[in-house]
């Protein structure tokens, strides 16, 4: 798999990165150019077709240090150290390619550095293809790329896959140990709770990109997460901090009462989470995957919920997304409509990380209320893509992402005579990687043979390589149902914002109502309105008995009843993830969010108090190990299921 199939959180260029202050005179530059970079890209690659389905997941790991004897766990901050290790054997095949310009050595799996110390992300070596053969090398793919980062491993040291650590950014989280320093003028973040050490900074990109949001929005990002109230919680719940003395006015303000609060980029992006990269046959295709997705990213968020506990406490949410949203939220007050516009062109409702606006399909084109929402755009950037060739939905879609402000510039990436190769897409992808949201579209990159791809962006990262592979196996075999029998789940966008809210409730799988699309059978082509109702997770997974709506569960298996090249093992395989997927949905299992609030709240040393006890953490990061490694069975989370997953040459499955 080549490194730019996937996105990462952007871009990771060599060179200086710029500050803020010296990016300011630079963002038209970038915007002008970058626009007329994905003009030329659009019209010379819009006919383009014959590309074959390729997809690939996304893991990102913790590194978690225990201490047996004082009944401890620390993130360790030891990812810079193992990256090197574990790239080793594609920087072996990067110098053969060089030198002879190929290679006999072809990467299991690549691995990238992730915003935080302690985190590195995993991908299979290259991408899956459209075999059904593939749907059995998934989990034992991730089950090898955790087993080469644990044999790195200090014996006192073990890897987990999990959305939050459930104290980070509490006084001693980290290995070794770290204090944040907010009064120091070098200090990027100038947070109460988060040290500049937990930040990975083997490349500079992070940290500046941290300090670059706080200056555009003219103050630290404000985040505030409902707590949840247990029978001890004091009420109200008001949070002193005790071990960094008062704190200022402005502060108090940001930090809400009744809520947990946090104030860094480090408490969203040094969350962990499960995303996936499909390659589309066309762009037509692409924009369709992109837009039947949409409706489903809440679904699969309320249903990999994972993410009970924020800095030390439970809270009244199980999901990480609000928090990754408000952590990266650079809009100044006047554009979040606290200030008249003065300074800033638009007032903009959501931060650069949340759900989109607009679908782009043909279905949408032809249906104008599925886009109900106002989308905000730069009119002269949506002039400018019409008279260049680009469509009325796709011109919308950029000029909508181009109204943010570049957030991170490379001094070597900026032509100042603006003197860029026909090929270059540098600034497009600039504000594009950085406009995260729960759908991305992407095209191709310059110079390279991958197609129009779109990534799925929602999911929580489970516990076990068993849940990870269910969920992959899972949304990659609904898009391959959708495209081939031409269903339709599109509703109008407002909704899907309002399932987004009711996602991240807790035990949303059980006790929310999501709106959803029944007739799903209706082509784009009959003109007749949506039946749209509100259904629980179990109606829309496993079906409405006694009505015509039979799940999505049912429509993939029906799919993969028609396909003939399914072989037993796998066929074995997929039923266990349905069995999953099934009964989590049914409330007859439990999500990882509500096992883990659950084990917190019965550990002996919890208070009742919402105040997550470091002995439970040490005991709940033993237990997910163990769990892991299938030495221990968790019957409320999922059965002891027999899978028949394995490794394949998967270069030589036949395409």
């Amino acid at each position: 798999m080549k490194s730019n199939f996937r996105t990462r959180m952007g871009l990771l260029s060599a060179g200086q990165p710029m500050t803020w202050e010296e990016m300011k005179a630079w963002q038209e530059h970038v915007r002008h150019h970058g626009v007329k970079q994905f003009i030329r890209l659009y019209n010379r690659l819009k006919d383009e077709k014959g590309r074959v389905l390729k997809w690939g997941d996304e893991v990102e790991y913790m590194i978690v240090k225990l201490d047996h004897k004082e009944r401890r766990a620390r993130l360790s901050l030891r990812a810079e150290e193992l990256l090197p290790q574990l790239n080793e054997a594609e920087e072996q095949m990067k110098a053969e390619m060089e030198a002879t310009g190929k290679s006999e050595i072809q990467p299991e799996s690549l691995w990238r550095p992730e915003y935080a110390s302690y985190m590195v992300e995993g991908t299979p070596g290259i991408p899956y293809g459209g075999s059904m053969s593939y749907f059995n090398t998934v989990e034992h793919n991730m089950r090898m790329r955790r087993q080469m980062l644990e044999k790195l491993l200090q014996d006192d040291e073990i890897c987990i896959s999990l959305s939050a650590y459930p104290r980070l950014g509490c006084l001693d989280f980290t290995s070794p140990f770290t204090e944040p320093d907010p009064q120091n003028p070098d200090n990027f973040s100038k947070s109460l709770f988060w040290p500049s050490q937990a930040t990975f900074m083997g490349h500079p990109r992070f940290s500046r990109l941290s300090a670059n949001i706080r200056e555009r929005r003219g103050e630290k990002v404000a985040i505030n997460i409902p707590i949840f109230k247990d029978e001890k919680t004091p009420d109200p719940f008001v949070e002193d901090y005790p071990r960094i003395g008062s704190i200022d006015g402005k502060e108090a303000d940001a930090a809400l009462p009744g809520h947990v609060y946090m104030d860094a980029m480090g408490f969203g992006m040094g969350l962990c989470c499960l995303q996936l990269t499909f390659q589309a046959d066309n762009i037509a295709e692409a924009r369709n995957l992109y837009d039947q997705l949409t409706p489903l990213c809440p679904i699969m968020l309320a249903l990999t919920a994972t993410t009970p506990a924020q800095r030390g406490y439970l809270v009244d949410t199980d999901c990480r997304w609000n928090v990754i949203s408000a952590s990266v939220d650079d809009r100044t007050r006047e554009e979040r409509g606290l200030d008249p516009l003065k300074n800033n062109q638009f007032v903009i409702p959501k931060s650069r990380y949340d759900s989109i606006d607009s679908y782009l399909s043909t279905c949408a084109e032809k249906w104008p209320h599925y886009n109900d929402i106002k989308v905000i755009y730069d009119q002269k950037i949506y002039d400018e893509l019409r008279e260049g060739g680009v469509d009325e939905l796709m011109a919308q879609h950029v000029a909508h992402l181009f109204i943010r402000d570049s957030v991170s510039m490379f001094r070597n990436k900026i032509h100042e005579d603006g003197n860029y190769e026909e090929s270059d897409l540098d600034h497009f992808e600039n504000i594009q990687s950085t406009n995260w949201q729960t759908m991305r579209f992407k095209p191709p990159p310059p110079g390279d043979s991958i197609g129009w791809r779109v990534e799925f962006r929602p999911c929580e990262l489970q516990i076990s390589d068993f849940e990870n592979a269910a969920v992959c196996c899972f949304v990659v075999l609904l898009t391959r149902a959708l495209l081939s029998y031409k269903w339709n789940l599109l509703m109008p966008i407002s909704l899907v914002d309002e399932n987004m809210k009711r996602a991240q409730k807790r035990d949303a799988v059980i006790n929310q109502k999501f709106y959803w699309r029944t007739d799903i059978f209706t082509l784009c082509d009959e003109t007749m309105e949506p039946v749209i109702q509100e259904l629980s997770i179990d109606e829309i997974i496993n079906g409405i008995p006694g009505t015509e709506y039979q799940g999505l569960l049912t429509l993939v298996r029906e799919y993969l009843r028609g396909q003939d090249d399914v072989e037993v093992d796998t066929s074995c395989t997929l039923s266990n993830y349905w069995r999953l997927l099934s009964q989590r949905a049914s409330g007859k299992l439990e999500t990882n969010a509500k096992w883990i609030r659950e084990f917190i709240r019965k550990h002996p040393e919890y208070k009742g108090d919402s105040v997550v006890p470091d002995g439970a953490v040490y005991d709940l990061m033993v237990a997910i190990d163990e769990i892991q490694k299938g030495t221990r069975k968790e019957p409320k989370l999922f059965a002891n299921a027999e899978r028949k997953t394995k490794t394949k040459d998967i270069k030589n499955i036949v395409k």
